[in-house]
């Protein structure tokens, strides 16, 4: 990365078929995430109010997780769009590869010189 860095970056193809299967399996990662399921267990009861329904209450405030999630991810695809081009042109993606580059090797030299501290 250091000696040769890339000049262009390649994406995979954008086809329709490549989307749905990329949604399909992050919702299916989504869903069967044990964490989630606890995270609503152990943390939304917490909010409902005395002499409430408990189930359409808490089924409440996943929707309005959900709905702040969805305006938040939109929010951030929107304002990287324009990023996308400038990180593309091919002096920023040599840069982005040199400075990974750097960082690996002072990873390495940081692993090298930590074995011989103890």
């Amino acid at each position: 990365m250091l000696r040769y860095p890339r000049r262009v970056y390649v994406t995979a193809s954008e086809s329709d078929e490549a989307q749905g299967a990329a949604f399909v399996t992050g919702a299916l990662t989504n869903l069967l995430n044990p964490k989630v399921g606890i995270f609503y267990v152990s943390f939304l009861p917490q909010f409902v109010p005395a002499n409430v329904s408990v189930g359409p209450y808490v089924v409440l405030l996943g929707a309005i997780h959900a709905m702040l999630g969805l305006i938040w991810f939109g929010s951030l695809i929107m304002a990287t769009r324009p990023l996308a081009a400038w990180l593309k042109k091919p002096a920023i993606v040599q840069a982005c590869d040199r400075l990974t580059g750097g960082v690996f090797v002072a990873f390495g030299l940081s692993l090298a010189l930590e074995s011989r501290r103890s």
